[in-house]
């Protein structure tokens, strides 16, 4: 049995979670559990008690055998690598070899802000060597503490990992824009709402436009469109990943977001050939949001209710990313899951430069250009829980996935 598990199976990601704390210490960078490709932190454990309460992570280790040492090189998808996929690098090698692509992404201005919980000591250090490593220039780079006061270590809670995850990709893809890690003091609800505050704070008063990523989320609630407020900033546009088993969760249903979802990026002898759906992505029809304008236009597929995602990335196990933490994992590792999607589309809208005035105005131009292939790359195969990849817009990839920077 795979550890990548639904939601069915809480349950048994509960008694990993239980392993993780019991038998790894992350300082030194070790984790052993049973068999299975990936690993769930416990920051991506939903657990009944945290159902509209409490949010959870969407990024799972990569680990072939249930067992995870951190390495001392990166391994997995690189900046360069993904930069030519989708569309992104000036001089994109064919095929796209992870081993060989060397062509960055550039460009990038104004403000992305990272939205997680728990304190990242290493932050800064951390995404030097992710950019020295790659290439990339060094980023403009800052810590905000959204309630004023530096939060707890958020090491053992996995959060971490999100958090080197976030800031990494968001700045690889977005090589020029600042890079804010805006740091809540806790995974509750209350305390994520009030950094995404202080985040349009920061925005409001550092140019007034830009992006804020969300990798988090929670199962959907009967009162979640009430928190629908805080992504309404002018000038802002939202991401949250859509999640890492199917069904949907929020803030990914908000149509006030930009709901990213996943795929596996497969190769053959090491080229790339093709994107299929990833079987764990979350996607569906919200139980509690209306359909926004933006999705009239795909009304036959989600009836009422705002359908996820809107637009997806790799995020899955087929093809994960690198990722250097060094304080809490203590070098690099392999990532994937929707949280992977959530800051590297916020960074290639970021360098899009279109700067929409809202999430609904950047959803509006996306759908407007479904279709276009020189825009978008339909996924049409594979399935996510009880949905599959279709022509044209589905429940498992939205729109697709990018193709350069035009037209989005």
């Amino acid at each position: 049995m795979r550890i990548e598990s639904s939601r069915a199976r809480m349950g048994f990601r509960a008694l990993i979670a239980i392993s993780l704390f019991l038998s790894v210490s992350l300082l030194n960078g070790q984790v052993r559990t049973a068999n299975g490709i990936g690993i769930y932190p416990p920051s991506s454990i939903e657990r009944p008690q945290d159902i509209g309460v409490n949010m959870h992570t969407n990024y799972i280790i990569y680990a072939p055998g249930g067992k995870f040492m951190a390495a001392a090189n990166p391994g997995g998808e690189t900046p360069a690598s993904l930069g030519c996929v989708y569309g992104l690098v000036s001089n994109p090698l064919p095929g796209c070899p992870i081993a060989t692509s060397t062509s960055l992404p550039t460009g990038g201005s104004g403000v992305i802000v990272i939205v997680d919980a728990y304190d990242y000591p290493s932050a800064a250090a951390d995404l030097a060597t992710f950019s020295s490593t790659f290439g990339l220039p060094q980023a403009n780079f800052t810590v905000q503490y959204a309630s004023g006061r530096k939060p707890t270590n958020g090491c053992r809670s996995g959060w971490q990992g999100e958090e080197a995850l976030d800031i990494e990709w968001a700045h690889a893809m977005a090589p020029n824009a600042q890079i804010v890690l805006m740091e809540a003091s806790s995974n509750s609800n209350s305390a994520l709402y009030q950094a995404v505050q202080a985040a349009n704070s920061y925005i409001a008063s550092h140019g007034g436009k830009g992006e804020i990523s969300m990798s988090w989320g929670g199962s959907e609630t009967s009162g979640e469109s009430s928190y629908d407020t805080y992504f309404k900033q002018s000038g802002v546009v939202y991401f949250a990943s859509s999640g890492d088993s199917p069904g949907v969760i929020y803030p990914s249903s908000s149509p006030y977001v930009v709901s990213a979802g996943g795929t596996q990026v497969n190769r053959s002898n090491g080229n790339y050939t093709n994107q299929t759906a990833w079987s764990s992505g979350g996607g569906g029809a919200s139980t509690y949001e209306a359909r926004p304008s933006f999705q009239n236009s795909i009304q036959n597929i989600v009836g009422t209710k705002r359908g996820t995602p809107d637009l997806s990335f790799d995020s899955s196990g087929g093809s994960p990313v690198a990722v250097y933490n060094s304080g809490c994992y203590g070098g690099w590792l392999q990532v994937y899951g929707t949280s992977v999607a959530s800051p590297s589309l916020a960074g290639i809208i970021n360098t899009a430069g279109t700067f929409a005035s809202s999430s609904n105005a950047e959803n509006t131009l996306i759908y407007s250009n479904m279709g276009y292939s020189s825009y978008f790359t339909d996924i049409t195969s594979g399935s996510c829980g009880t949905h599959s990849a279709t022509t044209g817009w589905d429940f498992c990839t939205g729109v697709g996935v990018d193709r350069g920077l035009v037209g989005k």
